[in-house]
């Protein structure tokens, strides 16, 4: 597995740090994302397997920022997975991507490493177990909403170790909506559900704290050096 953002060079005190680096933020952006931090969850993370268009990929970003899903987890076993700037609108500057690509069966990888987290599997599928979204229970713990392609779905490897099945239901011919549009469908619901319950679904302050610190390295040029500036006062 690999993270497009980590702490390698980040401090023990968090704390400190942060309010270290929004010296150098501007007022605006501190506003925003001190809004917007309130409002992300990782009570819900996605999954995407395999997904070759980049604009679907794309767009299931954009729609995990707006809907405050924080994390997005990619498993790529034949096909890269590609961003469309013109689709993703800079959402992925702001959402933690997380890639596992270096495993023989990386989907079996992301499952056991969602699962040590606490984690229910659940494949977005027609299965004939599967759950429609408005009976899905949230209140049961963490879930991980897989996706598959639209062509081939989600692999046997996932829907042979998935905790739990969600459908959309639909009422035309077409067998299934776009990968994007499902994605969009089912953050939506179950944001509006999530919201509307006792669960507690926001980030603690220690994970608010280190979003912060990702989103303001994001913003600031050569970060790096300010970090390293302020390791050495800490000395």
């Amino acid at each position: 597995m690999e993270s497009l953002f980590y702490f390698r060079t980040m401090p023990q005190n968090n704390t400190a740090l942060l309010e270290f680096l929004f010296r150098f933020v501007n007022d605006n952006r501190k506003e925003l994302f001190m809004q917007n931090i309130k409002n992300r969850t990782n009570y819900i993370t996605v999954v995407l397997e395999d997904i070759f268009q980049p604009q679907n990929a794309s767009a299931v970003i954009r729609t995990c920022d707006c809907f405050g899903v924080q994390d997005l987890h990619i498993i790529e076993n034949k096909n890269k997975y590609r961003i469309n700037p013109d689709v993703a609108l800079g959402a992925n500057q702001w959402v933690n991507i997380f890639k596992y690509y270096k495993e023989r069966n990386n989907s079996i990888k992301c499952i056991h490493t969602l699962k040590e987290k606490g984690y229910r599997i659940v494949a977005t599928s027609p299965h004939k177990n599967a759950n429609t979204l408005s009976r899905f229970n949230l209140e049961a713990g963490k879930c991980a909403l897989f996706f598959g392609t639209e062509k081939k779905g989600l692999s046997d490897n996932v829907l042979s170790n998935a905790d739990e099945f969600v459908t959309i239901p639909m009422f035309g011919f077409t067998e299934s909506f776009n990968i994007s549009v499902s994605a969009a469908i089912i953050m939506h619901q179950l944001s509006k559900m999530l919201r509307e319950s006792t669960v507690s679904w926001q980030l603690t302050e220690e994970e608010q704290t280190e979003q912060l610190i990702v989103w303001a390295k994001k913003t600031l040029k050569k970060p790096h050096l300010l970090i390293k500036q302020f390791s050495e006062t800490q000395l």
